[in-house]
C-alpha cells in the first residue's frame, strides 16, 4: 500500500449505551474507535456506512449543528440495528499554524 494523501481530519466514535450481547460484534459502551479514513479493525462495517455519511460532510466543510446538534464537530447516532448508541467527534489534524491543511505527497506512479 502507498498511502499519499495526507488526511486532514481523524474522527473518534465511542460508545456511550448499549451491551455486546445486544450486537453481533460484541461492541460494547466504552469501545472507541478512531481513524481518519479507513474502516478501522472491530468496528461494524454497518456502522461504518451511516459514520461515513456523517465524516464526507465534515470533510467537505459542513458540520453537524444542521443536523440539530450542539457542536459543531460532535453528534450522537444509533447504530443500524438500534442497539448501540454512538458518540461520533471530528478533530481537524496535519494543519499549518493558520489552521489550513499541510499538502499531500507526490501521488505514486503507477
Amino acid at each position: 500500500m502507498k498511502k499519499w494523501i495526507v488526511e486532514d481530519w481523524e474522527f473518534e466514535l465511542t460508545a456511550m449505551d448499549g451491551k455486546a450481547a445486544h450486537c453481533r460484534l460484541g461492541i460494547e459502551k466504552g469501545d472507541k474507535f478512531v481513524f481518519s479514513y479507513a474502516c478501522p479493525e472491530g468496528m461494524c462495517p454497518r456502522v461504518m456506512i451511516e459514520v461515513f455519511t456523517w465524516c464526507e460532510v465534515i470533510r467537505c466543510g459542513g458540520d453537524f449543528t444542521y443536523r440539530g446538534s450542539k457542536d459543531k464537530y460532535e453528534m450522537d447516532l444509533l447504530c443500524p440495528c438500534r442497539s448501540i448508541n454512538f458518540h461520533l467527534k471530528a478533530t481537524p489534524i496535519n494543519r499549518d499554524e493558520s489552521g489550513k491543511p499541510l499538502p499531500s505527497k507526490q501521488k505514486p506512479k503507477d
